[in-house]
């Protein structure tokens, strides 16, 4: 075991403390001391901190046997339990494997993965072919989740338009009342339609796995999973939310429109659906990410939604 090198956060995740105050700082003024804890709990030799995310911590680790690993703490307000639960039960079926967990340092010891989806050089349409398929091993069937079917729809409605009325309509009103009426057509979703999404699959979330193995049929592998009861085309829909910087100009909707089709055609589920929850995705993410302060990564997405309605 070593001790910890500096911590260094992410500008998101620093965002996102300084957003929390006081309780913000105190969980990076622990963290040291957590992750010292960590690797004495869990015989770990600490390594680097990895790149990405926004909501939490995360740094490679080297196990008594010699085994690459990562281990992840949790920000104090999300909660980490649905994200073990809904790991433990995958047992890396489509997720990463879950090595260990500890609930009340809000830590995951999780398996080593390669880099992720967005730093390769696949194309948009061949990465959406890969978030699809994994999805489609990933999704785990609603009997046995604790929680009822969460009403994302009226969650995101709710969060738009509050957002839009406290941060001073940010945007061309006409993405307002498209995201609005987009949740309202989403809120009735048919019971064969619903599993345990993800919750966020984006590029940065689909990671290569470092050797074949059962599970990870596309060779590649989530993480960081929400872990909620809703309809399966809300995961499409944030898959294709992550692509502002393609939908410049004039042809951007005629081009997020041929990517929607991509991942309806992978998945057999309807385009129009995929369409309408990557909007209010889009819109919502650009408001959520506002809100906290950090204005330049939300402006891509609310300037991008201008040019789709």
């Amino acid at each position: 075991m070593s001790g910890v090198r500096a911590v260094r956060l992410q500008p998101l995740t620093r965002a996102r403390v300084a957003s929390l105050g006081a309780e913000g700082r105190a969980w990076q003024d622990a963290l040291p001391a957590v992750l010292t804890a960590l690797a004495e709990q869990w015989s770990l030799t600490l390594g680097r901190p990895v790149p990405g995310g926004s909501s939490s911590y995360v740094v490679a680790v080297r196990t008594a046997d010699g085994a690459d690993a990562v281990v992840k703490v949790a920000l104090p307000d999300p909660a980490l339990d649905a994200q073990a639960a809904t790991l433990r039960r995958a047992d890396g079926r489509g997720y990463a494997r879950l090595l260990a967990h500890d609930p009340a340092r809000q830590a995951l010891l999780l398996e080593a993965l390669g880099p992720s989806l967005a730093q390769s050089a696949l194309t948009p349409a061949d990465q959406l072919r890969l978030l699809a398929d994994t999805l489609a091993e990933a999704w785990l069937p609603p009997a046995g989740h604790p929680d009822p079917p969460l009403d994302k729809a009226g969650n995101l409605h709710d969060l738009v338009a509050r957002s839009w009325a406290q941060q001073g309509a940010p945007a061309d009103e006409a993405v307002l009342a498209t995201a609005l009426e987009y949740a309202r057509r989403r809120s009735d979703v048919a019971p064969a339609e619903l599993v345990v999404v993800h919750g966020d699959p984006h590029p940065a979330n689909l990671l290569r796995v470092t050797t074949p193995r059962a599970g990870a049929a596309s060779g590649w592998c989530f993480v960081d999973p929400d872990g909620f009861v809703a309809d399966r085309a809300y995961d499409l829909g944030v898959a294709l939310r992550d692509w502002s910087a393609h939908l410049d100009g004039p042809g951007a909707r005629r081009r997020l429109e041929g990517w929607c089709q991509v991942l309806a055609d992978r998945s057999g589920v309807d385009a129009t659906r995929i369409w309408e929850w990557g909007f209010l995705e889009r819109v919502s993410t650009g408001l959520h990410v506002r809100s906290f302060g950090a204005e330049r990564a939300a402006e891509p997405f609310l300037r991008t939604a201008a040019l789709l309605v």
